[in-house]
């Protein structure tokens, strides 16, 4: 069997799979026009169409159906195969795909994925972030990094360890013209910098002390939907934002943005790499697994 042929049958179960040319395109790293061209190639060997396409939607025709039920089992076995004689490689190589929010994204790219590839050169990672929960078997990625009590409860978890919580911050000079906060419902005094959820919600700054949980619905002179432009907002005085301790660390140190309300943010959840349990991981897989656990032993450590 000839690597077009294997990558032909890829694209008709991509499609077959998303039900969409694009998001087809997108998972097998490849472009649209690559993917059309593969199976029209395909569809002309076999003497067959395999879909039926409109400028709106695609979908398998009967042929196709058929097909996709005969070819499936015995790609899922070359393809077993395959990891099977990876995972004897002594040296990691291919890719690894990882499916994250952006925020764990952050807290590990750094001391996690960029160190394992300075570790392993012949890997690459494709690291995709979103906001939404995805199925990381349905999406073809090797595994998920999302916070623990989010992880389905099918996958193999992995506790990476990071101590994780929200902060409340704004610029020095914010606070000297217009005080602190000292409890959460001050904050309905203050001028703040509001969040937009990837599902389009507005955020509700969330605060808990001693047995009793707050949500404050904040108000201010500017919404946003990206935590790195709220840390710019507050660096310039703007308003309070609410925002990953983590990804201010920095700034805190530096002075150029203070917390407060320290005392009400409570501690988050912590991160997990998740995944399917595997029969013959690619050694590349295994050695991530690796680093990161060797990752987790080191965060707990006092």
């Amino acid at each position: 069997m000839s690597r077009d042929i294997l990558s032909e049958l890829d694209a008709v179960l991509g499609i077959a799979r998303h039900g969409s040319f694009r998001a087809a395109a997108l998972d097998l790293g490849m472009s649209t026009t690559a993917l059309s061209n593969a199976i029209a190639k395909l569809e002309q060997r076999l003497g067959i169409r395999l879909f039926n396409r409109t400028t709106r939607s695609v979908a398998l025709t009967d042929a196709g159906k058929t097909f996709v039920e005969r070819v499936a089992p015995a790609m899922t076995d070359i393809h077993d195969a395959i990891l099977a004689a990876q995972s004897l490689q002594e040296t990691p190589t291919g890719t690894l795909r990882i499916n994250a929010y952006a925020s764990a994204a952050r807290e590990v790219m750094a001391p996690l994925i960029l160190s394992f590839l300075r570790r392993y050169p012949q890997v690459h990672i494709d690291l995709v972030t979103e906001g939404r929960l995805v199925d990381v078997i349905a999406g073809g990625f090797d595994m998920g990094l999302r916070p623990a009590n989010l992880v389905p409860t099918d996958m193999i978890a992995l506790s990476l360890g990071l101590k994780r919580e929200n902060a409340v911050v704004a610029s020095p000079d914010f606070l000297r013209i217009h005080g602190e906060p000292t409890v959460p419902n001050d904050l309905y005094r203050f001028r703040c910098i509001r969040s937009r959820l990837p599902n389009n919600a507005l955020m509700r700054w969330r605060f808990e002390k001693d047995g009793t949980a707050l949500q404050i619905d904040v108000q201010g002179a500017i919404t946003l939907d990206e935590p790195s432009l709220v840390r710019i907002a507050a660096q310039n005085g703007i308003g309070l934002g609410y925002v990953m301790e983590a990804d201010i660390r920095d700034d805190l140190a530096a002075g150029r943005l203070v917390r407060v309300l320290q005392d009400w943010t409570p501690k988050l959840e912590p991160l997990a790499l998740y995944y399917p349990g595997r029969k013959n991981p690619p050694a590349a897989f295994t050695a991530f697994i690796q680093a990161a656990r060797e990752f987790a032993a080191a965060s707990i450590k006092p």
